[in-house]
């Protein structure tokens, strides 16, 4: 039988509705592995103990079902999509709109949404512009992609956005970093992810920033001098000795992503955006016959 745009739309549906749920109970394995590497390479005791407490955590939400972290967070989706998937970006996005709400209500999940100025609450954690959906259309293909990223409120609270200039060079954007970071302190649940955005304009470092820590753990940059980047302030950060939960340590992140892009000759803007210990991301490749195949690890 044929795929109808309405069954499509359903499937999408359901796909954000699962994902959601995913993501927030069922943290993929890099994470895991990178939990355990920060746990062995630990040598405060206060700091052990931590990662002791968040490996526990981690068994329970294995072992009842549950949420790895209370706070679902804000729903942010990002959506690969093909020229030529059958059902238009605007069902797209009422279908993850619609799948949010429908794993909010029926998990149940708790709600986040209020309206920025009055704080009233706006729904099952829908309400204007929320969730949040990026976009990146693919000529020639037939696909959709689409990840979710609950992101909390403690470890975005910790974004940073600085406008340096050119002659600042690569060492003002470390010396940026640093100091985010150190200002950070324990607020965001470290150890995490460190996300940078560098280049484009203001608002799309930070959405690079932001697209960064949806990266599986330990990815490196395709521009060789960018990866380097990466590996350079991983380890400066790690000397910063803020440690788990900012108590002191060894590990103060368990890896550095940075996204970039060119920009005008007199800008260098550059973004921090942090991800907690619990960074939790879920991914779905969806067909244009409906067939839905759900990925751990993208």
């Amino acid at each position: 039988m044929a795929t109808t745009t309405a069954s499509l739309e359903g499937t999408v549906l359901e796909a954000a509705a699962h994902l959601y749920v995913w993501a927030l109970k069922d943290i993929p394995q890099d994470l895991r592995d990178a939990l355990r590497a920060a746990r062995e390479r630990e040598t405060s005791v206060v700091g052990i103990r931590v990662l002791e407490t968040i490996r526990r955590n981690v068994e329970i939400a294995d072992e009842q079902r549950n949420l790895v972290c209370q706070d679902t967070g804000i729903a942010v989706f990002y959506c690969r999509v093909g020229e030529h998937f059958p059902l238009h970006p605007v069902g797209i996005q009422r279908a993850l709109e619609a799948g949010t709400e429908r794993a909010t209500v029926e998990h149940p999940l708790r709600s986040n949404t209020v309206h920025a100025l009055t704080r009233v609450h706006t729904g099952a954690n829908v309400g204007y512009r929320v969730p949040i959906v990026h976009w990146q259309f693919v000529p020639g293909w037939d696909g959709l992609d689409v990840k979710c990223v609950p992101k909390g409120s403690g470890s975005e609270n910790m974004s940073f956005l600085k406008m340096l200039v050119p002659a600042d060079g690569v060492n003002g954007i470390k010396r940026f970093v640093l100091e985010s970071i150190v200002e950070a302190g324990g607020k965001p649940c470290p150890p995490g992810i460190v996300g940078i955005g560098i280049g484009g304009s203001a608002d799309y470092a930070l959405h690079l920033a932001k697209e960064a820590i949806a990266r599986p753990i330990g990815t490196r940059n395709p521009d060789p001098l960018v990866a380097e980047l990466e590996d350079e302030l991983y380890g400066l950060l790690n000397e910063t000795g803020i440690g788990p939960m900012g108590l002191g340590g060894d590990v103060t992140v368990l890896q550095c992503h940075i996204e970039h892009a060119d920009t005008h000759m007199t800008l260098n803007p550059v973004a921090v955006n942090y991800q907690c210990w619990a960074a939790r991301r879920a991914s779905a490749h969806i067909a244009p016959d409906g067939t839905v195949d759900y990925d751990r690890e993208a």
